[in-house]
């Protein structure tokens, strides 16, 4: 008798599964880590992006400087750059998610007195301001 009522008080036990409660403090616990962990990521990818942000226009503005030193006159376009192997091509803007927003600045002055005007410098043309406080059209 006593072997019986051990094997129906298992039977009743063994039967699994989570409660109502157990899955709402689950769930609610999830929401919670989420609610923190998002704004977190958001930042980082920011952060990313503004890291080849300003990676791309350092090699960039070195692209310009040693195509004026070596050829004695400013590129005219961003696509000169790529032509003349100073750059394998235009990076994309991380910010803007596009090659066709670099906005260049010419020189006053060409490098030589014969040569027309080429680009000086660059800049992106993304709208906004970096987490540093700086608009990113002045990196």
């Amino acid at each position: 008798m006593r072997i019986l009522r051990a094997a129906r008080g298992k039977a009743r036990g063994s039967q699994g599964g989570f409660t109502l409660l157990e899955l709402v403090m689950v769930m609610t616990v999830m929401a919670i880590l989420l609610t923190v962990s998002i704004p977190i990521y958001r930042n980082l990818l920011l952060r990313a992006r503004e890291t080849v942000l300003r990676d791309d226009l350092f090699k960039m503005r070195d692209a310009i400087n040693r195509y004026s030193y070596d050829k004695n006159r400013a590129p005219e376009t961003l696509r000169d750059l790529e032509k003349a192997k100073y750059l394998r091509e235009i990076p994309i803007d991380p910010i803007t998610q596009s090659r066709d927003t670099w906005v260049v600045r010419l020189e006053d002055e060409p490098v030589a007195p014969s040569a027309p005007r080429g680009i000086a410098d660059v800049f992106s043309g993304a709208e906004g301001v970096g987490s540093d406080g700086v608009p990113y059209s002045e990196w």
